[in-house]
């Protein structure tokens, strides 16, 4: 899928909604993390530290729009974790399967091993 102004994903995005397995994510956590991704590349930061930095590269499933992360520095160094995302407007969903499995929709259980993160691009 060729990038374009209107359907890039490339901004900063601050994190509003995230869980885990099912269990929804502290209102701390999503005040104080901030998502940025520039021409292949992401980064995470928590209260202004980086937390996870690395590349990722964008393709097409035939349910969802899919996105691979491959960590670089910080907690997923060394990972290729395969995502689904979808972006409406200035709202970004990203739901990562953690064990490199693929999710093919928008949503976390108990020992599914999926990240569901939800986010509002800042200005």
């Amino acid at each position: 899928m060729e990038a374009t102004p209107q359907n890039s994903i490339d901004g900063t995005w601050q994190l509003v909604r995230a869980e885990l397995n099912g269990e929804i994510a502290h209102e701390l956590l999503t005040a104080n993390t901030v998502l940025e991704l520039k021409s292949g590349t992401y980064t995470v930061r928590y209260a202004d530290e980086v937390t996870d930095r690395g590349a990722f590269e964008l393709g097409d499933t035939p349910q969802n729009q899919s996105i691979t992360l491959k960590g670089t520095e910080g907690g997923n160094a060394g990972r290729t974790i395969p995502c689904i995302y979808q972006r409406v407007g200035n709202r970004l969903r990203i739901c990562c399967g953690l064990k490199a499995v693929r999710p093919t929709e928008f949503s976390t259980a108990p020992a599914q091993e999926r990240y569901l993160a939800s986010y509002q691009r800042k200005p």
